[in-house]
């Protein structure tokens, strides 16, 4: 490969990695705004994980970079990972991987109507209708 060639994909790398990172800038786990006590972020890991059913989490397109930021930042995991964990436990009969949903409306809707769903969004995105019980800057 040209030095030319090695130069531009690193560019290319660079630029995504950047835009990745500041579309990801206070990211925020969200529950419904009259929901009960905040859970801590290893109880938040568990449900993303499927290790525990207490709550019921939301998910963003695979395509969405926010998805991988909170994989890591929650789960300390990327999210290829996660996706490896759930196709187990999906194919041993022993749960569902967590709901995916189209946007950061829909996962504020789909938490805003049910007391024991999780989600994650954007900090600009926050409004009345959700409650913020993590940050992950």
């Amino acid at each position: 490969m040209s030095k030319v060639n090695r130069n531009i994909r690193g560019l290319v790398f660079a630029a995504a990695l950047s835009l990745a990172s500041a579309a990801n800038a206070g990211e925020v786990v969200v529950v419904m705004a009259a929901g009960a006590t905040a859970p801590s972020k290893d109880v938040i890991a568990n449900v993303y994980l499927g290790r525990s059913t207490e709550l019921k989490p939301m998910d963003l397109p695979e395509s969405n970079p926010a998805r991988q930021y909170f994989y890591k930042k929650a789960t300390d995991r990327d999210a290829a990972q996660v996706k490896a964990v759930w196709s187990r436990i999906t194919f041993t009969g022993q749960g569902k991987p967590p709901k995916e949903l189209a946007d950061a409306a829909a996962v504020k809707k789909a938490v805003a109507a049910d007391p024991k769903a999780i989600g994650y969004i954007l900090k600009a995105d926050v409004d009345s209708t959700v409650k913020v019980i993590l940050s992950l800057e």
